[in-house]
């Protein structure tokens, strides 16, 4: 049975993809942790949970000192959440170096971790797919400028160890990840404010008028958690030394559609109306080409839009992961 380690387990990506690995039954998951506990979540799942800062390389010595088959990298600190540029500099470059240093001590020959598709922001907001072997870059100036800096230089530094010690390295570059979380917000400049997704969804439920800003056939890419952690599976069970992979969906989602698909499963007694706003600005174009991932990964996301839409509501009724995020009224005011 392989072993993998997942770091970032207490995130949103990174539990869905401990839960899910866990489920396949064919690993033996070991989940890690920014936090000191996780409130007893994983051991209900007989995960085993540690403590590390990703940060700190001492504290990498709760880890296994040998057989690990591969490791999982999710950790790190979001603009969306805080605008910190030491921090992005510690948790994603030093971070990569620690857990790339902790693999080569103990013989570790695979990571998996992600990539922000920032770092192509100069091909961004047009009709055309992005190639995932596109030249890599930064935007000049925004709040997006340093973290994008520091996960290039992440990137720089698994490429050294690829080529010197021969571990394999699956970059994913995605896009937002869509995913039930309690905790509805994000920050910009300081300012709390609703994910746009989450503030549809509610007033669905209401039944309250919802406006289609700007051109209603404007698309994106729309990436579900779970089609992203089988797709990490994949990564898991390759033979090849990697490379960097787009990761998003098979069919471009319209905005109109983005919102028929809100407006039909959240609607409880009264059904929202949709009021068109061209005068309002457009949505941004985002396109990531696949087609690498589908050919040498075997990537097929499982879930349509409407699909995940509903497991999006199934998990948020449910509130599976109570015991490491709380509920809602946590985040609220």
């Amino acid at each position: 049975m392989k072993r993998i380690i997942v770091f970032g387990a207490t995130g949103g990506i990174g539990a869905y993809t401990a839960l899910h690995l866990h489920e396949s039954q064919d690993y033996e998951v070991i989940a890690v942790g920014h936090r000191k506990n996780d409130n007893g979540f994983y051991e209900q799942y007989g995960i085993k949970y540690l403590s590390v800062d990703i940060a700190d390389y001492k504290t990498f010595e709760v880890l296994p000192k040998s057989d690990v088959d591969t490791v999982v990298n999710m950790a790190g600190v979001l603009p969306a959440r805080s605008y910190d540029p030491r921090m992005y500099i510690q948790s994603f470059t030093m971070g990569q170096l620690n857990v790339l240093e902790y693999m080569r001590e103990v013989g570790c020959k695979k990571i998996i971790s992600a990539q922000t598709p920032a770092d192509l922001w100069y091909l961004q907001n047009t009709t055309e797919p992005m190639p995932a072997d596109a030249q890599r870059s930064f935007p000049p100036s925004t709040d997006h400028s340093i973290y994008t800096i520091a996960k290039n230089a992440a990137i720089d530094i698994t490429e050294y160890y690829h080529n010197t010690f021969g571990i394999s390295r699956f970059i994913l570059r995605f896009f937002n990840v869509y995913m039930y979380h309690p905790n509805p917000y994000y920050h910009v400049d300081g300012i709390k404010r609703m994910i746009s997704f989450r503030l549809l969804m509610d007033r669905a439920e209401k039944g309250e008028d919802i406006e289609v800003w700007g051109d209603p056939t404007r698309s994106k890419e729309i990436l579900y958690v779970k089609d992203l952690a089988q797709l990490i599976q994949q990564c898991v069970e390759s033979s090849l030394e990697g490379g960097i992979y787009n990761v998003g969906s098979l069919k471009q989602v319209t905005l109109e559609e983005q919102i028929d698909g809100i407006i039909e499963v959240f609607t409880n007694e009264k059904k929202s109306k949709k009021v068109l706003r061209p005068d309002k600005p457009d949505a941004l174009f985002n396109h990531l080409d696949i087609s690498k991932t589908v050919n040498e990964l075997g990537y097929s996301p499982k879930y349509s839009y409407i699909d995940w839409l509903k497991d999006f509501k199934k998990e948020m009724e449910e509130n599976r992961f109570e015991k490491l995020w709380g509920t809602r009224a946590d985040y609220e005011d």
